[in-house]
């Protein structure tokens, strides 16, 4: 069983006791039950999408070089139908699965994959709000390959009604294509970076995107170059002349590729060898340096001096690169603060632009000053103004007003004094019910009580009016 079948069979539409569907011809349903034929045809759709998504997909290129050759490359965004998808999706049980014709005539009817050479010639980009749709009087290769494909079955599948007999063709996945775009982009604009970190070699772009998708499987070489197609054609998010490839921020951003781009992207391609070239010649010092102290513990001069005679050669290798290192990468700090003073220069020259338009609009320094003036000249008639109407107002005697308020405070603390005086009366009448409560206390307590008891609480009580009246 293939990797790719063992993946399918984990998915939840491929229940063992769904398989028999599955696996049967059931494009003979289209007409006489679709929606169990949508539900199948959804199925296997979903399924090999997810698959490739996960790098379940086998690539045709080769593996890739350097410090991810561990990875696989598989086809991410590309989905190649022939006889060896057929063979990948072989049951033991149940043998090769029969509509999957059927399947993908439905995908590129509804644009979910669409043929790589279409998907290359094409001039309408993906991302247009109609790009699902079909305007049949227009005389386009996708509406010319639409018709073929429901006149004559012919471009999916080979000839007849419901014919299981694929023809080799390469089908781009294009929700796996605006994924991987997506995070792409993403990715490149991470952390704010500066002019000369969005310009890479496209050797530099593969290096740095290879996963993008997958971290345990690398896009494979037709991904790549759908995806720079994607990202130059129809999003718009980069700038590509086949070599180097510039990703712009803004809609504003340059569309061309100039020879200053090329130079930027030259030199990080380089300083990223350098680098490489020096962490290797730094392992081979090292082992060569185990090699001569292996040799001289077991007496062996010969093979020691060999082994420092190799290592001195690394080293002023190794000392070489690291010089050149340096220059790269003083060359490039310098492209670097020269892009940002670019930047700069034009900012200020755009500024400078609009306080002219504005200070012309203001005039001269005499006429502000006129403006100042008159502008004091109102504002001190708006004062004189007030002070007029307020002498036109009616006169209010200040002694009348002074007797007058004199007499509310004298009415004020009258009522004050009355106040106080019938408090006092009301505790006086509180102490004399107080005082024959306590009298009949004392004569209605029993015999065996304690009298002194009964005094005690009433002298409480006295206590407590005394404390709440100081309060």
């Amino acid at each position: 069983m293939s990797d790719l079948l063992s993946y399918i069979l984990t998915q939840d539409s491929f229940r063992k006791n769904r398989l028999p569907s599955l696996y049967s011809d059931f494009s003979t349903q289209k007409k006489t039950n679709p929606d169990g034929y949508h539900v199948n045809a959804a199925a296997w759709e979903q399924a090999l999408v997810k698959a490739a998504r996960n790098g379940y997909i086998a690539s045709s290129s080769t593996p890739s070089s350097g410090g991810s050759a561990q990875k696989r490359r598989s086809s991410h965004l590309v989905l190649r139908v022939d006889n060896g998808l057929l063979r990948d999706l072989e049951s033991p049980q149940l043998g090769r699965p029969v509509a999957l014709g059927s399947v993908f005539e439905d995908a590129v009817w509804n644009r979910v994959m669409i043929p790589l050479q279409l998907f290359k010639a094409s001039g309408t980009s993906l991302r247009k709000p109609q790009w699902g749709l079909i305007d049949t009087m227009a005389l386009s290769p996708w509406n010319v390959m639409v018709w073929g494909l429901k006149q004559i079955r012919g471009i999916v599948v080979g000839p007849g009604s419901d014919g299981s007999k694929l023809q080799a063709q390469d089908l781009v996945l294009v929700e796996n294509l605006q994924e991987t775009a997506d995070k792409v982009v993403r990715r490149a604009m991470r952390g704010n970076p500066s002019r000369t970190e969005l310009i890479y070699t496209k050797d530099g772009f593969v290096d740095s995107f290879a996963t993008i998708l997958d971290e345990d499987s690398e896009l494979s070489d037709v991904d790549f170059d759908i995806l720079l197609l994607y990202l130059s054609r129809d999003k718009g998010s980069i700038a590509y002349d086949g070599k180097t490839i510039k990703f712009r921020p803004t809609n504003d951003s340059p569309k061309e590729i100039t020879q200053q781009d090329t130079t930027i992207a030259s030199i990080r391609s380089l300083t990223v060898t350098m680098t490489t070239q020096v962490e290797n010649l730094e392992k081979k010092i090292a082992e060569l340096n185990a090699t001569a102290k292996a040799a001289l513990s077991n007496k062996n001069r010969v093979s020691a001096l060999a082994a420092v005679r190799s290592k001195k050669l690394a080293e002023h290798n190794l000392q070489l690169r690291l010089d050149t290192l340096a220059q790269l990468e003083q060359v490039y700090l310098k492209i670097e603060q020269a892009q940002d003073q670019v930047g700069y220069v034009k900012v200020m020259q755009a500024s400078t632009g609009v306080l002219k338009g504005l200070n012309a609009q203001i005039g001269d320094v005499s006429r502000v000053e006129d403006v100042v003036d008159e502008l004091r000249d109102e504002m001190s008639k708006v004062d004189e103004i007030g002070n007029i109407i307020g002498e036109a107002g009616p006169q209010i005697d200040e002694a009348e007003i002074d007797d007058e308020l004199q007499e509310l405070e004298s009415l004020e603390h009258a009522a004050k004094e009355e106040a106080g005086a019938e408090n006092t009366r009301k505790q006086l009448a509180e102490l004399d019910n107080l005082g024959l409560e306590t009298k009949g206390t004392v004569r209605k307590a029993p015999l065996d009580q304690n009298v002194g008891t009964a005094l005690e609480e009433s002298i409480e009580k006295l206590s407590r009016m005394s404390v709440e009246e100081n309060a």
